[in-house]
């Protein structure tokens, strides 16, 4: 009895084993992979029944997006159940503004299945800059933002000028802005700080080339002196800007 006993466990131990390697084994032939625009529009271009999915706001999407993409805003409460009702089986192309929210909504999907998930490096912002297409959703064409000569304007005072890239649903620039605040008040008198809203300024940050947030710039007296792309500790940014 006890023999037997102990090859039914051993038994269910080789079925639960050789479950897990083959999910294991799924896993591994699934496809994640971040491509640059270029290559992006080319596969988008040449894959059949291809799923295009916009993870960026409502707001952000009717101001101009991918032709023929679906939004469904990752940081939506509903954006698990949504993205559920995809075909796990077709190849999906995700995208956002810099490449930060599509990059986890692509891992997320990859993790529930999807056999093939493609995100675009740089997202929108690059996608623009390339001077390749979109479409808007038919809203009245918002304000531009600040120009160059206006910002010029802005970091040509004396002394020192912290220029912070951010947006409203940024996490990174969330997490380094009470950072940012707190630098600047303890250099009152020295240092200024500029914050601009990437999705308000989109032509400025165009026209600057920057493809990502949080990015930051330091002014001397008018002169960019330096620039950081994506998190930062205060130490670090207090030894690499002399501040």
């Amino acid at each position: 009895m006890r023999a037997i006993y102990s090859a039914l466990i051993f038994s269910s131990f080789l079925y639960l084993a050789s479950c897990q390697d083959a999910t294991t084994a799924d896993a591994q032939h699934n496809i994640n992979k971040e491509l640059q625009v270029d290559d992006y529009e080319q596969k988008l271009n040449a894959t059949a029944g291809a799923q295009l999915v916009d993870v960026r706001t409502p707001g952000e999407y009717a101001e101009g997006h991918l032709k023929n993409s679906v939004n469904i805003d990752y940081n939506s409460d509903a954006f698990a159940d949504k993205i559920a009702r995809l075909d796990k089986q077709k190849p999906v192309f995700v995208y956002c503004l810099s490449g930060g929210r599509s990059s986890m909504a692509a891992e997320q999907m990859h993790n529930m299945g999807f056999s093939e998930v493609y995100n675009m490096k740089g997202g929108i912002m690059k996608w623009n800059r390339a001077g390749k297409p979109t479409v808007n959703g038919g809203e009245s064409k918002k304000a531009t933002g600040m120009s160059m000569d206006d910002f010029n304007k802005q970091v040509s005072k004396n002394g020192y000028v912290m220029v912070d890239y951010n947006a409203q649903w940024c996490a990174p620039c969330k997490k380094i802005a009470p950072m940012l605040d707190k630098v600047v008040s303890e250099k009152k008198g020295k240092l200024d700080l500029l914050k601009i809203d990437a999705d308000e300024n989109k032509e400025l940050l165009n026209e600057k080339g920057i493809e990502g947030i949080p990015y930051l710039e330091l002014y001397r007296d008018g002169k960019l002196v330096w620039t950081h792309s994506g998190l930062i500790d205060e130490a670090t940014l207090l030894k690499e800007t002399k501040l």
